[in-house]
């Protein structure tokens, strides 16, 4: 692990937001080409340099997900980074729980039979937080709950990161799109269980085997023999995550219900940290298609919920938000995160984004013709 720092920029008062309208189904090779229009429209060339690693951060589904984004739309952006002499890479983090992305190796396979291949896009898949999830930079910000952040290492060693996210309703923050796909999606296996859970792990007694794995990786000597089973000390547990990712047997549990709120303050203070030292070298894509109630995490064959809008375009992660939020109300009367999960305010994770200093809530919609 090593450390790095994030400290406050200065954003322009008005954030300029690029859109471009589709119509509901647009076959996905028109979904590429709107991809592409966006792109030029929006000048996101700009990010790019020449030898530039530029990082093209996606999210594949879970094993039964279809409504994630395509992967001809991913391949066109892979071309365009190599059309300004960019080195581009596609890339993500471990999940905290059991499926198809809990790892490196089941991870790319997974993107693979989803289309993401260096065969099919072009461009190599690489694990940002390494084989298991503990692969990290810390990362030193500005923020009101965390002074520094667990940031998975590999997007912090490129030069040029390009997120590509689908909004959707998401269970415990309301709304799922730009910053959740840089604080969640970013972090490492323990920036992500300092978002997720207030909570400690426990070890489920009538499923723990001994195999002692979880002792050998805990990294604070916090798991010890008690009564034949694994038992975490709390007084010395740091919430890692290394138990959940090394358990065979599912006899980690954690308590998931951290207080919404927090939650998204810290997923806000995350995603800062995942932009740490790339100003001008960042930019935004929110595909508003096949947009659904919950994430695409889900290990299931969602439906969209609403009809599809459009993709947008900007260098600024909040307002980006922002306006999903705004054209998805504007087009159906209430908000995208409202109709998914009105019980939660999706507002927060944007306003307290832009508190901590990582972009603007005023934004320019500049619609692309």
């Amino acid at each position: 692990m090593e450390k790095t720092e994030n400290k406050r920029e200065v954003f322009k008062l008005t954030a300029k937001v690029f859109f471009l309208p589709v119509t509901d189904g647009l076959p996905v090779p028109e979904q590429a080409a709107a991809m592409d229009k966006v792109y030029r429209a929006a000048g996101a060339e700009t990010a790019i340099a020449a030898k530039d690693f530029v990082a093209i951060k996606l999210h594949v589904g879970e094993k039964k997900n279809t409504t994630h984004i395509k992967p001809e739309l991913i391949k066109l952006l892979v071309d365009r980074v190599k059309d300004k002499g960019g080195v581009p890479f596609l890339t993500e983090t471990s999940t905290l729980y059991k499926g198809e992305r809990e790892n490196a190796v089941k991870h790319i396979l997974h993107a693979h039979r989803h289309g993401f291949g260096i065969d099919n896009v072009g461009a190599p898949f690489i694990m940002a937080d390494g084989l298991t999830g503990n692969t990290e930079y810390e990362v030193a910000i500005d923020g009101e709950l965390h002074k520094s952040v667990k940031v998975a290492r590999e997007v912090m060693s490129a030069d040029s990161l390009i997120a590509v996210s689908h909004p959707t309703g998401h269970p415990a923050a309301g709304l799922g799109a730009c910053i959740k796909n840089l604080g969640m999606g970013l972090a490492s296996r323990m920036g992500k269980m300092r978002q997720h859970s207030a909570m400690l792990p426990e070890v489920l007694t009538d499923k723990c085997r001994f195999c002692g794995k979880c002792i050998k990786w805990c990294p604070r000597e916090a798991i010890i023999e008690k009564d034949g089973k694994a038992y975490i000390m709390t007084e010395k547990c740091i919430g890692c995550g290394e138990c959940l990712a090394m358990c065979r047997f599912d006899a980690v549990s954690y308590d998931w219900g951290a207080e919404s709120g927090f939650m998204q303050r810290s997923m806000a203070e995350h995603a800062f940290g995942a932009i740490a030292g790339k100003a001008g070298k960042c930019f935004f894509f929110n595909v508003m298609i096949d947009m659904t109630k919950d994430c695409d995490c889900f290990n299931v064959d969602q439906r969209k919920f609403i009809p599809d809008i459009g993709i947008l375009a900007s260098e600024d992660p909040v307002a980006i938000d922002k306006a999903t939020l705004d054209l998805t109300a504007k087009a159906h009367g209430q908000s995208l995160a409202k109709m998914a999960y009105a019980k939660h305010d999706a507002m927060i994770q944007i306003e307290h984004a832009a508190k901590i200093g990582m972009g603007s809530l005023e934004y320019e919609l500049i619609e692309v013709k």
